[in-house]
């Protein structure tokens, strides 16, 4: 059973949350780590506390964890959680201890400390290999930013100092998995065949898009089962339950636009699924992580901040990607900035490295990754 232990030469105390004041902690830590770098943006703290709520939060239904603490001196100078996923590993059939929520200090004791304990804690639960960072899983904020620091994070994609990377390579991890996201602006020259091959494509009369006016559970339902559909043999994908389902309704339902969300049909069979974000993190820097309201009058004084998107999901069928379907997508996309003045740029990821078809068609579309991610990896036996 894993204790709470001292580095005795390096001066860290390794200890497991266990009251209110010491979840704040946990919580409110990363507004000291991040103190000079501007470009962070703060999560909510009432986002955060509901996610981490093991006794509320779905995740926790079917998933173990343990938050740890790291100090020196009487102060919070890191944390991370210990994962065990049984949903994923289920389904993949393996052994697999996850760590999320890494925060710490530029101090290599204090990050190696919170490694090991939480390797320590997930051999205890019969795991046999260690992979993150993970938020808690690849549903929710996954990876380690490696590239691309001088730019702002989109909506629910991480952000982390640059010298996160020498802490977790110390800590005896390699490169599992990078992940790649595009960015589209305006002033990106489309090369002529997307419109050309999209509009002959959409001339045959076989690909029709319909997006809800108003959406309901129901309509997340049918998202979220062609998300399975089309993601289920992808690395890391763990499929989301009926809880979760009506967590994500819950989220999503009060800030969709109505052309952002939408499902494709190929000849009238549901063929494939697009979803889109407003970018709310210029928003959500200036609520600070909290929500009142001040809040209130800063989204009616701010809202214009809000000048792109996130396109969280891209999924075809595999039946379907043959067919066209992702150029569609892919140009939707494009009409969509043009046509709304508002929107000055679109997130697109995160992609795996290895979604050839994905990335050649960003990339031949005249786009770049902009930034990269990394989740690392370590056998514990």
């Amino acid at each position: 059973m894993w204790k709470p232990h001292t580095n005795y030469s390096a001066g860290v105390i390794i200890s497991t949350v266990q009251t209110r004041k010491e979840l704040a902690e946990f919580i409110e830590l990363p507004w000291r780590i991040y103190e000079d770098f501007p470009l962070w943006v703060p999560p909510l703290k009432s986002s955060v506390a509901g996610l981490l709520d093991r006794k509320k939060h779905p995740f926790w239904k079917f998933s173990k964890g343990e938050f740890f603490l790291a100090r020196r001196n009487g102060q919070t100078i890191g944390r991370i959680i210990a994962l065990v996923d049984n949903n994923y590993n289920a389904y993949h059939d393996e052994k697999m201890g996850a760590w999320g929520f890494f925060e710490c200090e530029n101090d290599p004791e204090a990050a190696l400390a919170l490694f090991q304990a939480v390797e320590q804690w997930v051999i205890e639960e019969g795991m046999t290999f260690l992979r993150g960072p993970l938020n808690p899983s690849t549903n929710y904020e996954t990876g380690l930013l490696i590239q691309g620091f001088d730019k702002p994070p989109a909506l629910m994609m991480s952000y982390n100092p640059p010298y996160y990377l020498e802490l977790i390579h110390a800590a005896g991890f390699r490169k599992e998995k990078d992940l790649f996201s595009y960015r589209f602006t305006k002033d990106i020259e489309v090369p002529e065949w997307v419109f050309s091959l999209s509009d002959k494509l959409y001339q045959k009369g076989d690909v029709s898009i319909y997006y809800p006016k108003k959406w309901t559970k129901e309509d997340i339902h049918l998202l979220c089962s062609v998300y399975h559909e089309c993601w289920k043999d992808n690395w890391g994908f763990v499929p989301t339950t009926e809880d979760e389902e009506i967590e994500l309704a819950k989220n999503l339902l009060p800030i969709l636009e109505p052309e952002f969300a939408f499902f494709m049909y190929y000849k009238n069979e549901l063929a494939g699924i697009c979803l889109f974000l407003p970018d709310f993190n210029p928003l959500l820097k200036r609520f600070n992580g909290k929500l009142g309201i001040s809040a209130l009058f800063k989204k009616v004084l701010y809202e214009s901040e809000i000048t792109g998107f996130r396109a969280l999901l891209f999924g075809i069928k595999e039946q379907y990607r043959q067919m066209g379907l992702p150029l569609l997508a892919f140009k939707y996309l494009i009409d969509l900035i043009q046509k709304l003045p508002k929107y000055q740029y679109a997130e697109l990821g995160w992609s795996l490295e290895d979604n050839d078809a994905m990335n050649r068609l960003y990339e031949d579309g005249g786009l770049k990754p902009d930034k990269r991610y990394r989740v690392y990896e370590k056998d514990l036996i």
